[in-house]
């Protein structure tokens, strides 16, 4: 099986090579059997590699120790689920994923696209079959998936997988991750496409808004899923550390989210095609970008693979040709980008977008900034220097504060120009509701903590601009669903269905901003965070906040491929019980790593989180415990950012019957 695989992989590349000349001929020439060829192509290289997919899957699940990857990455100990999981847990299986997403995509475009924008379809054939091609190039040449031991290498069991990577999010995590990164590819086409032909009208963005909003949407759940292993796994208490890899998938997501909301400026006005243009340029190199990041090693993280110098070479000379290519053909069109239209004010919704915009990008510069600070220092004085945590958390929470007061006022102001009569009517319960609730805030926080400094500021202000964007969010479903009441025709439930169906980009979007306020409020309630460690012995007890902990008893763990501690806590909260704690203290023979396993009693409003750091000889215990205020309102506010988005991406009436209009 892993045999078919690799002639997959060999039989994949020609066909794409072959399908890049199909597709160039088709757009030069106009011919539309040319770009069948193409479009044909794009659906052997796809079968090819899901082949070579399956293939190695299947390597996994027999553990089929004669391949060098699955010998390093997997071993017989592993549960299936495991695994297969263990598919992407190297480089070049995460290779192999990246394409396979990829070639869905790409087959996907073909089979809902194929039938319209025929003069664009050629020139995303091309891009895509080329991204395919260098994909391929990679897992033929530089780290081949299917690489066989030397017969006298082989071992009847392998090396296995990271032990904090065998976690139920981690099945998961990864996939939805790529299915966001890779999935930036479509609208890069479909960009690339409309620069080639010059076709740059409204077209291009309609078809690629959808296709856009998938990725978007996918990549920020991943996000949070990492957020949430990271949280359950590696026991720290927190949920981001700013690390290289974490930072390599955020850093897409800011210009994506840049893009769909100027893309409305150009569908409003007609305004800012060539940013339009350069954000999902932008957004598809960084995702390549963060990909060199983590799979070549310049960058020093626990998710990073080793670093192989051809691979860096080859894969960073793709994204700067990538990039290369994209802009040469956009300031070949820059004439014909140019817009009559100006914003008029910078009281005006226009405006209120293109800082938003602004804020986007000065925190994207921030944070690839401060993740190869390392590289360059090594290259200018051969020693690497971190700058750490400490510099993300002085320069984002300000701009991330814009963005949030920038979420309020955007609704509020008309497009083109804002009179005061108008910014007054809106204004006034928004602004009075955020300044009751910062103000009882910053009361109750001094009366809690004593004294406040710059980081329980951003807290408060947090909170404060959250009841603004909450006001400002009812306010616009409260007038609208009221108009619509009053004509006489839909009670107010039949009037919000309305407003969902008809206008949902607007007002879905609004319910995408909630969730962001509600993850922001979960951010800003790490100001009340505790911390404590502490020795205690069996009987005793702990206490941190309104919480009481008494240490019951410890046992061992005895299993397979780990060992360990486990101890039983009885947890109080003013006195009356809530729950039993089992913290675990591991060390994973094969891998000869340890790891602890938190134990989290959780509730709407706080989480207390407990670490097993040490087992003493003389049976007492070194626990760490963490009270998180309203952490969980971050997961809350994800569920409701995925509801915003589907309501957003649902398909309208209107457009059923043409496709090629979302």
């Amino acid at each position: 099986m892993s045999d078919l695989g690799a002639l997959a992989l060999r039989f994949a590349l020609p066909v794409a090579l072959l399908g890049i000349v199909a597709g160039a001929f088709a757009g030069v020439k106009r011919r539309d059997d040319w770009t069948q060829v193409a479009e044909r192509a794009i659906w052997i290289v796809g079968l090819f590699v899901a082949i070579a997919m399956v293939s190695l899957a299947v390597a996994f699940a027999n553990c089929d120790f004669e391949l060098r990857y699955v010998a390093n990455n997997s071993s017989r100990d592993m549960a299936l689920p495991y695994r297969l999981a263990a598919v992407w847990g190297g480089q070049a299986g995460s290779l192999l994923l990246w394409l396979f997403i990829m070639m869905i995509y790409a087959c996907a475009c073909v089979a809902f696209q194929g039938r319209h924008n025929r003069t664009l379809m050629p020139w995303v054939t091309v891009v895509l079959l080329a991204n395919a091609t260098f994909f391929l190039v990679l897992l033929t040449f530089v780290t081949e998936p299917f690489e066989k031991l030397p017969p006298s290498h082989v071992l009847s069991d392998g090396t296995g997988l990271n032990p904090l990577l065998q976690h139920p999010v981690m099945l998961i995590h990864p996939i939805m991750l790529y299915l966001g990164l890779v999935g930036f590819v479509i609208p890069f086409a479909f960009a690339f496409a409309a620069l080639v032909t010059g076709e740059l009208g409204s077209q291009w963005f309609r078809v690629t808004r959808r296709w856009t909003l998938i990725p978007w949407l996918f990549l920020s759940v991943g996000i949070v899923l990492g957020g949430r292993w990271a949280y359950e796994v590696l026991g720290w208490g927190g949920y981001w550390a700013w690390d290289p890899v974490e930072n390599a998938s955020f850093m897409p997501w800011l210009p994506a989210t840049a893009y769909l909301h100027s893309v409305m400026i150009q569908e409003k006005r007609g305004m800012l095609r060539t940013w339009n243009l350069l954000l999902i340029g932008l957004t598809y190199t960084v995702c390549l970008f963060g990909t060199f990041l983590t799979r070549s090693g310049i960058v020093q993280s626990v998710h990073a693979f080793a670093q192989t110098p051809v691979f860096q070479t080859v894969f960073l000379s793709y994204v700067l040709l990538t990039l290369f290519i994209f802009v040469a053909a956009l300031v070949m069109r820059r004439g014909k980008l140019k817009s009559p239209n100006r914003i008029e004010s910078m009281l005006s919704r226009e405006a209120s977008f293109l800082l938003n915009n602004w804020v986007f990008i000065a925190i994207l510069l921030a944070i690839m900034c401060g993740t190869l600070f390392p590289v360059f220092t090594e290259a200018l004085t051969d020693q690497r220097i971190a700058v750490g945590p400490s510099f993300f958390n002085l320069i984002i929470p300000p701009l991330a504060l814009f963005l949030l007061f920038l979420t309020g006022i955007g609704p509020l102001i008309a497009w083109r120009r804002a009179s005061r009569t108008m910014l007054r009517r809106q204004f006034t319960a928004p602004v009075a509701m955020g300044l009751v609730v910062g103000i009882g805030s910053w009361l109750w926080v001094r009366e809690r903590l004593g004294s406040i400094d710059i980081g329980e500021v951003y807290g408060l202000l947090t909170w404060g601009l959250s009841a603004f964007v909450i006001t400002t969010i009812f306010q616009e479903y409260w007038r609208a669903i009221r108009a619509r009441v009053r004509k006489g025709d839909e009670n107010p439930f039949q009037a919000l269905g309305t407003l969902l169906r008809k206008h949902q980009q607007r007002y879905g979007g609004y319910v995408v901003h909630l969730g962001v306020v509600c993850a922001m409020i979960g951010f800003a309630g790490s100001i009340l965070n505790q911390e404590r460690l502490e020795n205690v012995k069996p009987g005793s007890e702990i206490e941190l906040a309104e919480y009481r902990l008494r240490y019951l008893t410890a046992d061992a763990l005895p299993a397979q491929h780990f060992g360990g501690a486990k101890v039983r806590l009885a947890l109080y909260r003013n006195d009356a019980p809530v729950a039993v704690m089992t913290p675990e203290k591991r060390m994973y023979w094969l891998q000869d790593q340890p790891a602890s396993i938190p134990s989290i009693y959780s509730t709407l409003t706080e989480d207390f989180y407990v670490i097993l750091t040490a087992l003493e000889r003389d049976g007492s215990a070194t626990l760490k415990l963490y009270y998180n205020p309203l952490v969980n309102w971050i997961w809350i506010g994800i569920v409701v950012f995925v509801v915003g988005t589907a309501i957003v991406m649902w398909p309208h009436p209107s457009t059923v019957s043409h496709p090629d209009a979302t």
